[in-house]
This record gives C-alpha cells, sequence and structure tokens, in this order.
C-alpha cells in the first residue's frame, strides 16, 4: 500500500467526538513531567499537517509511513496488533545455515570455552548465523525519525516481536502501545561469557539511542507467548532469545517513561551498556531519565541498571515474585534517586535485595515501602550484603516532576491505571 493511501482521513473527525474530549493522537508531554520536559519539551509530532497523519495496520504499512516524508512531524496511529516477526524463524535463514551443524562445530567438548566465534569466516555454521541475523535483523527494525508521535488507537493496538529504534533523533512521543518482545532467532554462543558460556540475543522492544526529547507513556513491555521459561538449554546453558524490553544508551538524554506496565522479563530495563572508556566519553553528563508511575512485575532484574545518568524514579509499583534477582543496578557513575515507591515482595525475597551494587556510587533512597512498611532501601541491603556497602547521597535533587502520590498509595493508582488500552 502507498504511503498516500495510508494518510488519515480527517476531516468531520473532530466534530464527531465529545468537545471536552482532548486528542491524544496530538498530547504533548505536560510541563516538568520529568527529564522529558527539559529545556524544549517533548511534543512529538504534535504540529504535524494532515498529509502526515497516518493510520496503520501491517508492519509494511507502518515502515512506510514512519519513512514518508523525513524529519517532518508527523502522527503514526497504530490500529490492532501489528505482527512485526516475519513467518517464522525458516524465512530468515541464509541458505546453508542449519542449527544441528551449529551446536555440533561449537560444542565445548569440540571448541573449548577459552576462544569467542568472532573470527569464524562467511561460510562457517557462526558466518551463516551472522547472515541470518542480518536478515531477522533487516526484517524487525523500524527507525522512527524525529517529531513523530506513535499512538495505538483504541485498547488493543501493539506490535508482536517489532524492535523501535529511536536513533539519533529529537523529539519522539510512543503511547498507548503493547509490546510482545521479539524472539532473535539465532543468538550467538559465546564460549568465555562467564566459566560456562553463555547465548546472547539481539532485539530490544525499544531502544533510544543517541536520541533527546523522548516520551514512552502508557504502554505495556512483555514477553507474551514466549517467556523464558518456554526456552530450551545448550550447551548447559538456556537458550535465550530476549534481550531488553527498554534500553536507553549512546548518550541519549531527556527522557521520561511514565505510566508505563513492565512485566515477565530477565534484562528488561539498560541506561548506558558499558563501563569501558569510549562509552564513558559518550555517556557521562547524559542519560537524564525519569520513570513514574511504572508497574514493574514478575521481572529478574534491571529495572533499571544504571550507569553514568541522573535517573530519577518515583511513584513506580515493583512486584517481586520467585526468581526475582533485583530492581535498580547500581553502576558506574551512576546517580540515581530513588523515592517514594512502593515494592510488594513475595515470600522468601527480601528487600536487601531490592539494590544491587556493580560500581561505587552513591544513591538517594527516601520514603520508599515494602510490604506496606516504610524502608530505608540502603541500610536493609548493607545490613542483608556483607561487602557490598552502598552510600547515601545521589548529589542533586529532581525538580522536574508533576504531582507526587503518597507512596503506599501507589499500588492502588498505578495498578489501576499504567499500561496500553488506559490512556485518557
Amino acid at each position: 500500500m502507498s504511503c498516500t493511501a495510508l494518510v488519515l482521513a480527517v476531516t468531520g473527525t473532530a466534530a464527531a467526538q465529545p468537545a471536552h474530549r482532548a486528542d491524544v493522537t496530538r498530547q504533548v508531554l505536560p510541563a516538568n513531567d520529568g527529564w522529558g520536559a527539559h529545556g524544549t519539551g517533548t511534543t512529538g509530532g504534535a504540529a504535524a499537517a494532515r498529509a502526515h497523519v497516518y493510520t496503520v495496520t501491517t508492519w509494511e504499512e507502518f515502515k512506510a509511513a514512519l519513512a514518508d516524508g523525513g524529519s517532518a512531524p508527523k502522527i503514526v496511529r497504530v490500529s490492532g496488533t501489528i505482527d512485526a516477526d516475519g513467518p517464522d524463524c525458516a524465512s530468515f535463514q541464509a541458505p546453508g545455515y542449519d542449527f544441528a551443524t551449529y551446536l555440533d562445530t561449537y560444542s565445548p567438548e569440540k571448541w573449548g570455552r577459552e576462544r569467542t566465534l568472532d573470527e569464524e569466516p562467511a561460510d562457517s555454521p557462526e558466518g551463516l548465523r551472522r547472515a541470518s541475523a542480518a536478515r531477522q535483523d533487516a526484517f524487525i527494525k523500524a527507525f522512527v525519525p524525529a517529531n513523530t508521535t506513535i499512538v495505538g488507537i483504541g485498547r488493543d493496538a501493539g506490535f508482536k516481536g517489532a524492535s523501535l529504534q529511536i536513533k539519533d533523533v529529537d523529539n519522539v512521543i510512543v503511547r498507548n502501545l503493547t509490546f510482545e518482545s521479539p524472539l532473535d532467532c539465532f543468538p550467538q554462543w559465546d564460549p568465555t561469557d562467564t566459566a560456562d558460556g553463555n547465548w546472547n540475543s539481539e532485539y530490544d522492544s525499544a531502544v533510544i539511542y543517541g536520541s533527546t526529547q523522548v516520551w514512552i507513556d502508557h504502554n505495556t513491555f512483555t514477553d507474551g507467548d514466549h517467556p523464558d521459561s518456554t526456552h530450551p538449554y545448550h550447551y548447559g546453558r538456556i537458550y535465550e532469545q530476549h534481550d531488553g524490553e527498554l534500553d536507553i544508551v549512546k548518550g541519549a538524554d531527556y527522557v521520561t517513561a511514565s505510566w508505563n506496565v513492565f512485566r515477565d522479563h530477565d534484562k528488561t530495563i539498560l541506561i548506558g551498556n558499558s563501563d569501558s572508556a569510549a562509552t564513558a566519553a559518550v555517556d557521562r553528563g547524559h542519560l537524564k531519565v525519569t520513570f513514574h508511575h511504572n508497574l514493574f512485575a514478575n521481572l529478574v532484574e534491571r529495572a533499571p541498571r544504571v550507569r553514568f545518568g541522573q535517573v530519577d524514579s518515583y511513584n513506580n509499583h515493583f512486584v517481586a515474585e520467585p526468581g526475582y534477582g533485583y530492581s535498580f543496578g547500581i553502576g558506574m557513575e551512576s546517580q540515581l534517586v530513588a523515592e517514594h515507591n512502593a515494592f510488594t515482595l513475595a515470600d522468601g525475597v527480601t528487600a536487601g535485595s531490592i539494590l544491587k551494587k556493580w560500581k561505587e556510587a552513591p544513591l538517594t533512597a527516601d520514603d520508599n515501602y515494602v510490604n506496606g512498611v516504610r524502608t530505608d532501601l540502603i541500610a536493609v541491603h548493607n545490613a542483608e550484603v556483607p561487602g557490598e556497602t552502598l552510600q547515601s547521597g545521589a548529589g542533586w535533587t529532581p525538580t522536574l516532576r508533576t504531582r507526587v502520590d503518597p507512596a503506599r498509595a501507589v499500588p492502588g493508582i498505578v495498578d489501576h491505571r499504567a499500561g496500553a488500552g488506559r490512556l485518557g
């Protein structure tokens, strides 16, 4: 279908809606609503002309709409659930690729555990895996231009297997969508990743890479029909086919994530993706992100894990089930403020595990409630986890906040209002 055919006919639409009802497709991030409101604020495609308002129902239409008109303001309305992961994994396989041959060639008994597969030639099983992965990569990634609003229409809009790339652009809004995590068909085996090796996968549901002024609001991120519990084991390690739900990396800045649901996932949100000197040169002074009124449920870790950034996390509800690892990862030069949050922990999950220290970096963690009881997260962590002493005092005070709800009221508020299908 041509992009001309995608243009939304809006004549008479406004008159058909109640006069008091706001047009959510043109809403902008409110003033003072987190780091995304800094400076010029985040308006997405609110100024889009009629020729750049689209309604899409297929992956091909969606990608065509994003590409049409360059960085002119645009609104892309997503109707229904769009399947972005192709017919099946076999459709992406390069000629000659065979997974059984791959497993036989690189088994620890034959290949060992001390050398990577990075230098394998193009005609090797690893080379054919790379070629297959490149085919999937080209299909499931969608690159979002500057000055764009992507918004789900109704209660069932979203994507299965998509990877939104918000890369090196400014001013993007993503709202009211359900994202079922992409399934990496061709994870790479790395024998040197931990003493036992690891399967490493690609494809976040959404990645904000070097971009500024981004608002992620009222979305639901989940593994859906493909939870990690359904994945097989090879070489004694889980065949990991998921990456993150939302990553914010490579000098990205001024991001607000509000009223989202992040659930049923392992490595959920990464802010800053490396401790290296090269990464530090890009990330230091950036990665300013606000999380508020989000539900984090049945996750293992990274809600979020933070390097370098000034991250404000308030009025979020964290629900920890068996298998939980941690919520806040304290990483290289991070400056995390975690206040007025609520944690609901299952039996056997202790409050000391909420924080995880990766590097020496003070944080502020005030007025947080665990199972209804006000709890000093730093003190309980230091008492429960010997040798991982955390220091208090992030060194800055957030000022870009709208309403701050009492922490004890957060579960009732967030659980009933966060996520896709609950906008407006």
